[in-house]
């Protein structure tokens, strides 16, 4: 990742919008780093609204919970709605696995990790997008959403026409089509919405439980892993900690398809997403949630 000296962000330079005025859904909020974020955003005053499996905050206030199996399109379909889109001021997509050794499908016949990892945000975007803050009492700046993965590193995605990997199945290579397709998600949502800013988030390696699913949940290789990730990286709170003022920075406000690194600098986009490219990857990308029944809308948005 090369750093973007263009803009140089820092919470002493910037002001920031109020969080107490915020409403803000975290899409993966109830685990790692989602999780990890939500509570600096609530502790600053946010009403965060979390969207995943099982909920363990039900003590910390200004945390709402909307269970969801983000494995499955017709539950990111249904959270769209139970989110009350039309009232937040930020959605921000954490959710996310790593491919197994072995493949694994969805009931609705959808490699794993490219369900919960790239498809399930394309959906929820796709659907939220167009009616994202529109009923907002503050119109004071656009609406924002952030995705977190890994752009910036040089990922464009392997075997476009095979993107649920059924021809052939390597871990590693449909992970990193997820971290291409999450890249691409902002590239294209920024030039797609005008009414909102969007921007990239790499917080880089940190110890958290995301490589269970390659590794083994509780397994002894998963515990020397994350001890050896730990001992060499920022905690998750520690990320969100130093991130979260980046969210409500005033700054952002002209600054859509940025994208940024764990320490909030502004980074370069990946070589090689080219325009036809990234059209290539999400049509095959839209073709594989199709499969599911779902539907999504296609057009570019003229929302105001």
């Amino acid at each position: 990742m090369k750093v973007d000296k263009s803009f140089n962000w820092n919470v002493a330079n910037f002001g920031q919008l109020p969080a107490e005025n915020m409403r803000i859904a975290v899409i993966g909020g109830t685990g790692g780093l989602g999780r990890a974020l939500s509570h600096s955003l609530a502790k600053q005053g946010a009403s965060v609204t979390v969207v995943g499996r099982t909920f363990r905050d039900q003590s910390l206030p200004g945390i709402r919970f909307v269970q969801g199996d983000l494995s499955l399109m017709s539950e990111a379909v249904r959270v769209v709605d139970e989110l009350q889109v039309e009232q937040l001021d930020a959605l921000v997509f954490t959710t996310g696995i790593f491919a197994a050794s072995q493949r694994q499908e969805t009931t609705e016949g959808l490699e794993e990790d490219m369900a919960v990892s790239y498809l399930s945000r394309l959906t929820i975007l796709r659907l939220a997008a167009p009616r994202l803050g529109t009923e907002r009492q503050s119109k004071a700046f656009k609406p924002r959403v952030f995705i977190m993965g890994y752009p910036g590193s040089g990922q464009t995605g392997t075997d476009l026409d095979d993107l649920n990997a059924e021809r052939q199945y390597k871990s590693f290579a449909v992970h990193m089509n997820t971290v291409a397709g999450n890249e691409m998600l902002v590239v294209d949502a920024a030039k797609r919405y005008p009414h909102l800013n969007v921007f990239g988030l790499n917080p880089g390696l940190v110890k958290t439980n995301i490589r269970d699913n390659f590794l083994g949940k509780g397994s002894l290789k998963s515990k020397i892993a994350e001890t050896l990730i730990g001992f060499f990286t920022p905690t998750a709170e520690q990320y969100a900690a130093r991130i979260s003022p980046l969210l409500l920075a005033r700054a952002l406000e002209t600054h859509t398809g940025t994208l940024f690194n764990r320490k909030g600098q502004a980074i370069h986009p990946s070589a090689g997403l080219t325009p036809s490219h990234v059209s290539k990857f999400l049509k095959g990308s839209e073709a594989l949630v199709a499969r599911t029944g779902v539907q999504l809308p296609t057009e570019t948005s003229t929302a105001a």
